[in-house]
């Protein structure tokens, strides 16, 4: 699914017009999007949680030139999913799979 087929979804599901949809979908992801490269964290309750995770400063092999590069901790953005959310994802595709 896009994030097209999902503006087309709210749209249908809501009555609103898609162009609405579309700049409401698009703020939602801006805001994220600011949050996370200024450190704070987003939770979506039912959702999940959309966190800025450390990575910790390492040594890595250049095979090719075999020589070692230090790469320096730095953050990256990561989802968690709620509990809830895993857990109807899990009994659903058990249900899809049996099907298949």
């Amino acid at each position: 699914m896009t994030k097209a087929d999902i503006i087309s979804e709210i749209s249908t599901k809501t009555g609103i017009e898609k162009v609405d949809v579309q700049e409401t979908v698009e703020a939602f992801f801006k805001v994220i999007k600011t949050s996370m490269i200024g450190g704070e964290n987003v939770y979506v309750r039912g959702f999940g949680s959309f966190v800025v995770k450390k990575r910790a400063q390492k040594t890595a092999r250049n095979i090719s030139k075999n020589t070692a590069i230090i790469i320096p901790e730095h953050f990256v953005p990561s989802f968690k999913p709620a509990k809830v959310f895993v857990d109807k994802v899990k009994s659903n595709s058990k249900k899809i799979s049996v099907e298949a």
